[in-house]
């Protein structure tokens, strides 16, 4: 399986001599199996690069959506797959509070889009499958969620294919007030997995001010994945105000440290092969 990143930033897009290295676009990842079948997770602006790419294919887009705050559906429009004929674009909605899963298309009218839904030529299906019973195969991947620690909730996956398994733990405070999901529930779901992508979007300044926003410390997310015992972890969703060279530090930071995972900052248009 291969993990190609598109979009790693968190919040808002930042364009910039300062964010070149290691991105400006929003969350978006792109699943590939080893018989090509691809399933892509989010929708932020990363997602129209990865949409200048897929219009030269003809199979069907599985879209697993983790919430509906605006980084992380922003560049569906911008999607040019959604604009071709007799393409079937399949888009997965998380649950979130309050629970509103058609905002990814929802957007796209009034005054905030100068292209409405009615306008796409795609068919866009909406998928509700009985996550009651995970796992839920899409699209050849077998797909277990778990409730984000975030304002407004939304959902974490963990992918399963070619023996290889992916959690995709995008935006999430490991110690949030009141959390949904625990420390030692996010242990056992991530437990040794090959690839933990998670949320690294605060470092120590930012605390306390920020408790409580949904995020966590870099510190934190590797915390979790030594404890857990993944064999890799892709730091992400860089908070807007981290340039290239607070991202450098922090590597070099990494890289002094004696961990048993392999963990970097990721950076869009890198691609993990697993």
């Amino acid at each position: 399986m291969k993990v190609r990143f598109y979009g790693t930033r968190g919040s808002c897009p930042t364009p910039g001599p300062n964010t070149v290295k290691y991105g400006g676009n929003t969350a978006c990842v792109l699943l590939t199996a080893n018989n090509g079948s691809k399933l892509i997770l989010d929708a932020g602006t990363g997602i129209r690069i990865l949409g200048n790419e897929l219009i030269h294919q003809q199979s069907d887009i599985h879209l697993l959506v983790t919430h509906n705050h605006y980084d992380h559906i922003q560049g569906f429009p911008f999607f040019k797959p959604i604009y071709q004929a007799g393409r079937h674009v399949h888009i997965y909605p998380a649950i979130t509070e309050p629970n509103n899963p058609y905002a990814i298309v929802e957007q796209m009218q009034g005054s905030y889009s100068p292209i409405e839904i009615e306008m796409l030529v795609a068919e866009l299906e909406f998928q509700f499958p009985d996550w009651a019973r995970q796992p839920v195969m899409i699209n050849g991947f077998r797909v277990y969620r778990q409730k984000m620690n975030h304002p407004n909730a939304g959902m974490a996956y963990l992918i399963e294919c070619d023996t290889k398994r992916v959690a995709y733990v995008t935006d999430n405070e490991l110690h949030a007030p009141n959390a949904a999901t625990s420390t030692s529930d996010w242990q056992s779901f991530v437990n040794q997995v090959d690839l933990l992508i998670h949320d690294g979007q605060y470092i120590e300044a930012d605390f306390p001010h920020k408790l409580g926003w949904g995020h966590s410390l870099i510190s934190e997310c590797i915390n979790l994945a030594e404890q857990a015992q993944a064999k890799n972890l892709a730091i992400y969703s860089h908070d807007p105000q981290r340039t290239d060279s607070d991202l450098d530090n922090w590597q070099q930071k990494i890289n002094a440290l004696r961990l048993t995972v392999n963990a970097f900052i990721s950076f869009e248009g890198q691609e993990v092969v697993l």
